[in-house]
């Protein structure tokens, strides 16, 4: 019978940092990073864990900024996602991971290349879901983002979407999904994100790391050097209906990458909300496949 894997939760205090993070499986196992996106955390990752806890040993941190994780104010942290992948990096130190497989979601993607592109040996393979490093990902949605990154001025930041409010946390999860998709959702999850997000400074935070987001940008042919030099394995798994990235974007990786395999899923950008368990089995195996 099938031993059924517990997931632990835990604190790291990373460079007087607070980080919380989600531990389960044997250390002895193949390593496997979860990196969540915007604006949520490790939450995201609640019910894949044990199903890879069976065959890896997996880790889960809030990301400095978010979930459980402590929050510092900008005037007293750098907000941008080197920082933020150096404290991954610090994390993983403390724990005694050398090389491990790396989950890439939305802004958890800048986070996680930034450790490839350093470190491209410690990487066993990527597990990409809507996380980007390709123009063609980003389509017309993201016009006012290219215009306010290109000069950052007052009024171009008022032609900026209203996202960080309560309802732009909810629209990560439901924004372009028919009745269907939307009665899937557990609605504490965006209710959780909005919560930590309304911590003092925290919405300047999430400015400052969408205002970063340029650099990663900027390092698309960095990251398609990488993919060209190293080919790593990877797992693509997307919703069709993801509102903010295209789904070129799974097109791109199939022809940057040789030992890639993809599936779409009727889902939107959370695609873990409502397909856990049928991406788990596909992580658990391929984890497997390439260990």
């Amino acid at each position: 019978m099938q031993a059924i894997q517990k997931v632990r939760h835990r604190q790291a205090d990373v460079d007087g940092l607070e980080v919380f993070y989600r531990e389960a499986g044997r250390p002895d196992r193949p390593a496997v990073l979860l990196l969540h996106g915007f604006p949520s955390s490790s939450h995201t990752f609640r019910e894949v864990m044990p199903t890879l806890a069976d065959v890896a040993y997996v880790l889960a941190p809030d990301l400095p900024g978010f979930g459980m994780s402590s929050s510092p104010t900008v005037d007293t942290y750098d907000y941008t996602f080197e920082n933020l992948s150096r404290a991954v990096d610090t994390f993983l130190d403390q724990l005694g991971v050398a090389r491990f497989f790396v989950y890439l979601h939305d802004f958890g993607a800048p986070v996680g290349y930034h450790l490839a592109t350093r470190a491209p040996d410690r990487i066993r393979g990527l597990v990409v879901q809507s996380g980007n490093a390709h123009e063609e990902g980003l389509g017309g949605q993201w016009d006012s983002a290219r215009a306010y990154w290109a000069d950052p001025t007052d009024d171009r930041r008022a032609e900026l979407p209203d996202w960080l409010t309560f309802a732009g946390t909810r629209d990560q999860y439901l924004a372009g999904l028919p009745e269907h998709l939307r009665t899937l959702h557990p609605p504490e999850s965006w209710h959780l994100d909005w919560e930590r997000m309304r911590r003092p400074g925290n919405v300047d935070a999430q400015f400052a790391l969408f205002g970063d987001y340029a650099s990663h940008v900027a390092r698309f042919e960095e990251i398609a050097g990488y993919h060209r030099a190293h080919q790593p394995p990877a797992l693509v798994l997307w919703g069709r209906r993801d509102a903010y990235f295209d789904v070129d974007e799974v097109l791109a990786y199939h022809r940057a990458l040789d030992r890639m395999d993809a599936h779409l899923y009727d889902g939107g950008h959370f695609l873990l909300e409502t397909h856990a368990a049928e991406c788990a089995q596909l992580m658990r195996a391929f984890v497997l496949d390439n260990t």
